[in-house]
């Protein structure tokens, strides 16, 4: 048998029954490119020269996937060629032979591999498809609530603001209320106490005065108050005003007017 020498060449190793390390099966083949650099001793180191390289390449095939996962094994391919043409050249090379490249062609796991493969994939799709819809509903659940959260902030202002303007106006009522009050007694003090003439020699003008005005006013607001309970379907007695009936109101009127 000639040897042609530098002459590149190629042998395919056909495919072999394989284990992984989590004994997996799989059938793997590759194919191997070598060159002789001594025909010397590729004729008288080794028999029969490429049978050795085959049987050769077939054992470190089977170990280097022995090393891996199933999982890793296909992800790996690179680094299997690699293992492998270290190793070949590791004791080809005293055979007279060059191995130059190994090239891993096909992993196939077995039917049973390939159905749980497929499985895992359909549950991993599944779960995939099962976080995107779950993590949907909760970005739409968050941002209900953060709208829900705001309209409340947003009625819970406005409500105080109401509040606030409400209390503003009545404030400002009552203000106007008593000042209109404040004026409205001293007019009837003032024209009670020119009704009392030149001449008037008793108490004190100007309390008694106010006084009248305040028991005038007081009068007045309390028939008033009297008459709308008169238009009222179910008034039937009417009472009327005295001194020790209207006493807070009297009272009142007269402290409004104690700054003056």
């Amino acid at each position: 048998m000639s040897f042609p020498r530098h002459y590149l060449q190629h042998s395919d190793i056909p495919p072999q029954q394989c284990y992984t390390l989590d004994n997996a099966p799989i059938r793997a083949d590759a194919v191997v490119y070598l060159r002789i650099h001594d025909t010397h001793a590729a004729r008288y180191n080794v028999q029969d020269v490429m049978s050795a390289i085959l049987n050769l390449c077939l054992t470190q095939l089977r170990e280097e996937v022995g090393k891996l996962t199933l999982d890793e094994s296909f992800s790996s391919r690179e680094r299997i060629n690699t293992a492998l043409l270290k190793d070949l050249n590791a004791v080809s090379y005293t055979w007279g032979v060059e191995i130059t490249r190994v090239e891993l062609q096909n992993m196939e796991p077995s039917p049973d591999i390939l159905a749980a493969m497929e499985l895992q994939m359909a549950a991993e799709r599944k779960k995939r498809a099962a976080i995107l819809r779950s993590e949907g509903e909760r970005a739409t659940l968050i941002n209900e609530a953060e709208g829900r959260a705001s309209a409340a902030v947003a009625d819970a202002e406005a409500q105080r603001e109401t509040v606030l303007l409400r209390a503003q106006a009545e404030a400002e009522r009552q203000r106007l209320e008593a000042d209109g009050l404040k004026t409205a007694i001293s007019i009837v003090a003032k024209s009670l106490s020119d009704s009392y003439g030149a001449g008037y020699d008793g108490g004190n003008r100007e309390k008694e005065s106010v006084e009248g005005a305040i028991q005038f006013l007081s009068l007045i607001r309390y028939l008033e108050t009297q008459a709308k309970f008169a238009d009222s379907g179910g008034t039937r007695v009417l009472m009327f005003p005295s001194k020790n009936t209207v006493p807070m109101t009297y009272g009142g009127l007269k402290f409004l007017l104690e700054d003056e």
